[in-house]
């Protein structure tokens, strides 16, 4: 089974984004990251693709979660 695209949409500034990122290093899970606080038209996607405005945006696949929840996390990339 192919590993699921995980995409972040995140500010350097966020807790909850550098604990989703946290996570993925600790268990090797290559994932896409997008500064929003700099890259605005990547921040309207993520606006777009959500509804939400606030950070950590996660996509694992084409599943949403927003904020970080790392239950939900686990589950979805299925650790």
């Amino acid at each position: 089974m192919a590993a699921k695209q995980v995409t972040i949409y995140s500010t350097p500034t966020c807790h909850f984004c550098h604990m989703a990122k946290e996570f993925f290093g600790e268990h090797k899970i290559k994932f896409t990251d997008y500064d929003v606080s700099t890259d605005m038209a990547k921040r309207n996607e993520m606006i777009e693709k959500s509804g939400q405005m606030g950070v950590p945006v996660i996509f694992v696949g084409d599943e949403l979660i927003v904020g970080y929840d790392e239950d939900h996390l686990r589950t979805s990339l299925g650790l």
